[in-house]
This record gives C-alpha cells, structure tokens and sequence, in this order.
C-alpha cells in the first residue's frame, strides 16, 4: 500500500511528518510522490495564520480534484493543526476527507490509514525512535504546546498546554540520528527556554543542552537552538552556549515588539530598555555570537510612533537575521475582538518597510563574514552556473532558513563537516572555497 504525504507549515510539522513517515515504513508501507500512484494521500496542515489554514484547505481540495478527474481513487487524510484547531467541524466543510487525525493522535497514523483503506497493515510497526533524515540536519522537538497565551496567538488552542520531552527521549533520538548520519541537530519547540519547567528539579535547558552535546560530541556534531523567550534566557544557559563547544553561538530570540505598551498589550513582558539590556549582556558575554530574531507589524492599537519605535529598534540592534510579518486577525485569540485594527494596507507598508530595513542590515551581516575560514556541513551537491556544487551551511547559518554555502569545486558526502574559505555574498548566500587538509 502506498501512501503520499504531504507538509504544510514549520519545522516543527516537518517532525511530526517525518514520524508518521517512519511508522507508515516499519508497518510496510511504501511512500510515493504523486497522488496518481497513491492509495491515500495525508496532508499535514498548518492553522498558525488563517492564511496558513486557507493554504492547507487548498492543497487539500487539490488532491480531491485530481483525484475525481479520474487520477488514482485516493482517500485523503488531513492531519495535523487544522483538525486540531476547529475539530468537529471539519467533517461537514470538507466531505472529501476519509478521516481526521489532530496532532496528539498523530502516532495512531497506521491504524487510521488502515481504517480508511480498508485493510489491515503488512505488518507490525516497529517500536522505538523513528525518524527517516537522511541530510545532514535533522529538527529535534523538545517540547509540545505553550502556556503564554499571548493574545495575537493560536497555538495554545492547537496545541495544547506546555509538556516538556523526557530528556532520557531526547537524548536517545539525537543518538540514533547522529548514528544514521546527522551531524547537526536543531532543537525546536513552542517556547524552548522553559523546557523541564514540568518535569522537577534540575531539569533546564542548559542541563539538556550539555547532555544532548555529550550525544554530538563523538561525532564531531553541532547542536542548535531556536525559539528562546526573552526571559527564557538565564545565567546557567547563557554560560552553556558559551562554554560547551558543541553548542552553537546562535540564539534566536523572537521579541515581535520593543514598545512596553505594545508588547502588554500582546500579553508578552518586557520593554526596549529591557530587551536592549539583555542583548548587551549576550553580545558582551558571547562574543561573536549570532543574533535572530522576530518582529511583527501592526498588531491593533500600533501607532504611527510605536512603529517607528520598532523600525529604529530593529536598526540600532543590527540584528544578524530578523523574520517580520504582518499581524493576523486570528480567531479565538484575544487580539483579534481589541479595539484599533490597524487597516490592511497600513499593516503591509509597516511590514514592508521593516522587511527592506532587515534585508538591508541581513545581507550587511552575512557579507561580514566574507574572509573567514570556517566549518560547513555539507546538505547536498546543486547544479550551479558552472556545473555540480557543493551546498553547505556554515554554523551562523540556521538549516532551511538562513542561506546557504556555495562550493564549486571539491569532492564530499552529504554529512561531512569540511573546512571553507568564504568569498563572495549574494543576499544571505555565500560562496566559499574547499581547504584541503593540509592547506
């Protein structure tokens, strides 16, 4: 039986994804790339914006329609944080899909495919860790749902309140992915910074950082991690990504806002001068270190001058990469029943306006490093203008979001951490020359 699957959304649904894929494997399943060769077809969607849910309905009802044009019967499967979101709902919007699985029932994918199929499964799905990576790079969830309940924010509703992943968990699939070839894991969740909160004393990020570099270590492997809350950041995990090799000096701090009105008024605490302190303290305590971070543009009741607040903010900062997006009108979410929505096209000449500055300061960042010899773990060869070439990232640059490093000539694997003299930037992408050992 064949299955196609398709994901729609972040990282962290690129995991999720990626462990329905294993257990659909071991129980003798076969994957294929197009819904004309499949027996059921699962789409894992993304609710995290209404556009995103309007994207996941859409790839849906595509599948429908090639299937009733006379492609392959194909029963459909939506998965993930639509069916999550709005539930029992579903069934009568959306006839054409067999079966809806919300996110914290993902793990019964094989008995719900066989249910729809009709059939039972060739055999037993194995137990244990399951991932099927076979890149350089692999996301690690450490982490599920959140208890901020910021106001512009609907993951609270999707996912559900904060859990923390055993460490022992963690630990043993960071193994066995470094085992199949990874050399890089990246740990994400909701709110990384509070991890162990729900699991007892002595359970911290950092104490997780440095048992998961232990993990790394013999294979001469990196750890990343994102999605740090401003407060999320102590002394002991300030002196772990300092001090523990493996740990890369990469810390990405979503703030969205600087104003302290603003920021109260999404439910988030602190304030410029706060945020300024903090990032004082990172720069002077981690140096050389790369900063990331979040902006959003008008969230309702933003004024003329809480904008250009952000806009100057972000500028003085000079952050390294910095993500913007528009604020959403979300349902169910406190922020979208505020007085004060700020009109469509405000909120996108704000948006666009921080996106051509953080381009600006991005494209500056990463044209710094021209010059430098550095470690690149290389994610694949690409055809380039004058042929094959390598494509790696170096230890500033975060998989799938921040660029990549160009090598034209030179021989690796997928997997291999080579050495790289960098010399030229376009954008956020670089072009570097292999070193050879005994250079």
């Amino acid at each position: 039986m064949r299955f196609l699957l398709v994901t729609l959304g972040c990282a962290k649904n690129e995991v999720d994804s990626d462990r329905m894929r294993a257990l659909l494997l071991s129980a003798g399943f076969e994957e294929v790339a197009d819904a004309a060769e499949a027996d059921v077809a699962i789409v894992n969607t993304c609710s995290f914006l209404a556009s995103a849910t309007e994207e996941s309905v859409e790839a849906t009802l595509q599948i429908a329609e090639e299937r009733s044009e006379g492609v392959r019967a194909c029963p459909i499967v939506m998965c993930g944080c639509v069916p999550s979101r709005y539930g029992d709902e579903l069934a009568s919007e959306l006839p054409e899909v067999a079966a809806f699985v919300r996110a914290e029932d993902e793990d019964g994918i094989v008995g719900v495919v066989c249910e729809v199929l009709g059939a039972e499964a060739p055999r037993a799905a194995a137990e244990g860790t399951l991932r099927t990576i076979e890149g350089a790079s692999a996301f690690v969830k450490i982490s599920e749902g959140c208890d901020r309940f910021c106001t512009f924010c609907a993951i609270p509703y999707i996912r559900g309140r904060y859990h923390s992943r055993p460490a022992d968990e963690v630990v043993s699939e960071v193994r066995a992915l470094m085992e199949g070839g990874v050399r890089e894991v990246v740990l994400i969740g909701q709110d990384t910074g509070v991890w162990g909160c729900d699991l007892g004393e002595g359970e911290t990020l950092a104490a997780l950082l440095r048992r998961v570099a232990e993990a790394v270590r013999p294979y001469g492997g990196w750890v990343r991690v994102l999605y740090l809350q401003p407060e999320g950041m102590t002394d002991e995990l300030i002196a772990t990504i300092r001090d523990v090799p493996e740990v890369l000096p990469y810390i990405d701090i979503p703030i969205q806002h600087c104003s302290a009105r603003v920021l109260k008024a999404m439910g988030r605490p602190g304030s410029a001068e706060e945020l300024r302190a903090l990032f004082a303290r990172l720069r002077a305590e981690i140096p050389g270190m790369v900063l990331r971070t979040t902006g959003m543009a008008g969230f309702p009741g933003e004024t003329d001058e809480e904008a250009d607040e952000l806009y100057d903010f972000i500028a003085e900062q000079e952050f390294d990469y910095c993500s913007v997006f528009a604020y959403s009108q979300e349902d169910g979410t406190a922020a979208a029943r505020m007085d004060g929505q700020v009109p469509e096209e405000v909120k996108l000449e704000r948006t666009q306006r921080l996106i051509d500055l953080t381009e600006q300061l991005g494209f500056a960042a990463t044209a710094a490093h021209v010059g430098e010899r550095v470690r690149v773990i290389v994610d694949g060869v690409e055809e380039g203008p004058d042929g094959p070439e390598l494509i790696g990232h170096a230890w500033f640059q975060a998989p799938d979001s921040d660029g990549a490093v160009h090598i034209a000539e030179g021989e690796a694997s997928v997997g291999d951490i080579v050495t790289v003299d960098l010399v030229d930037s376009f954008c956020y992408e670089m072009t570097g020359e292999l070193v050879k050992e005994d250079d």
